[in-house]
């Protein structure tokens, strides 16, 4: 008996279906590439020869194989592999860490009291040039009078390191930085930290160290805003962030450019507690643009012009070098 012939119908939603699995599966074969090159637990020779082969083979497979089932379970396997090799890394405190990064603050909370270890107060003569201190304070969170936003840029408007200060009423002030924890030596790469390869550190410090050595010493543009949160609500904030601290202590994890960097981890930590409502925005990613999103939503001033409150939270130059402590804090708030 004869086959029965498929409709030109039939045939056009095979091939349709068949061209939108390649589609999905080139990217995702790019990105196993990258995984294998920077995850796989071999010399460099290695880990790059196997990055190269196996997903090329996977990609000649799909375009040039006559069995496109026998094609599919290759490309499937190539990024399979890449998953393999991302997902087998774990994360260490046990590192030969750079100075700057080499200890892990964290606090002992007892109700409104909290006291910070391994604070960070560095003296800088230049960005590679300083001495590394840490040190040990007291908070009473009764006494807290509000939070403010630093935005750091170097380059692009899109992007920005972004940092936390919570004020008390004494006039001193403590600032959170969420960043990469590099190895003595590396440099951060902006690819290598979409794949796990620098764990997450949050570094607490005086403004005269974290903000001074971004305007100062890496010539960087760096803005502050007052935050318009409810001092109850900045109070649990900073709770939350402790505590994170000492989770981060106990159980290391990885840093992740897109999903645990240094605005999405703030950002996605206080939402709950500032707004649970709130919906996302593309501009958390794109953080250079956050101010916007706060300004529209009230979390700045928003009886304020946001271009005024730009012009007056500009930091760069407006307090001399040898100025320390809340006299330093206080001079930039001016």
């Amino acid at each position: 008996m004869a086959e029965p012939r498929r409709s030109p119908d039939t045939w056009a939603l095979r091939w349709a279906s068949w061209l939108a699995l390649v589609v999905l599966l080139i990217p995702a074969i790019g990105w196993s590439s990258l995984a294998l090159h920077y995850c796989l637990p071999l010399p460099d020779g290695a880990r790059t020869l196997i990055a190269i082969a196996l997903p090329s083979a996977a990609l000649i497979a799909l375009w040039r194989w006559p069995r496109r089932r026998t094609a599919l379970m290759m490309a499937t396997g190539a990024v399979a592999a890449g998953l393999v090799a991302f997902y087998a890394q774990a994360a260490s405190h046990e590192r030969e860490w750079a100075p700057e990064v080499s200890v892990l603050p964290w606090a002992e909370i007892d109700g409104d009291r909290v006291t910070l270890h391994h604070i960070r107060s560095c003296t800088y003569r230049s960005e590679r040039d300083f001495d590394l201190r840490h040190r040990t304070d007291t908070f009473d969170l009764a006494r807290m009078t509000g939070v403010d936003l630093f935005q750091v840029y170097w380059g692009s408007p899109a992007i920005a390191h972004t940092m936390l200060s919570f004020g008390f009423d004494d006039g001193r002030r403590i600032c959170l930085s969420v960043e990469t924890r590099r190895e003595r030596g590396e440099e951060y790469d902006a690819l290598k930290g979409f794949f796990r390869q620098y764990e997450i550190i949050y570094i607490w410090g005086d403004e005269t160290d974290l903000v001074r050595l971004r305007t100062d010493h890496r010539g960087e543009t760096v803005y502050r805003y007052r935050l318009t949160v409810p001092i109850e609500k900045a109070r649990a904030i900073l709770l939350e962030y402790l505590r994170m601290t000492n989770d981060l202590r106990d159980t290391p994890q990885w840093y992740n450019a897109l999903a645990d960097n240094c605005t999405t981890t703030l950002i996605g930590h206080a939402r709950p507690i500032v707004n649970p409502d709130a919906t996302l925005d593309w501009r958390w990613l794109a953080n250079g643009y956050l101010h916007e999103v706060m300004h529209e939503r009230g979390t700045l001033d928003s009886s304020v012009p946001l271009d005024q409150l730009r012009r007056d939270g500009l930091v760069n130059g407006r307090a001399p070098g040898d100025l320390a402590g809340s006299d330093y804090s206080r001079r930039i708030r001016e």
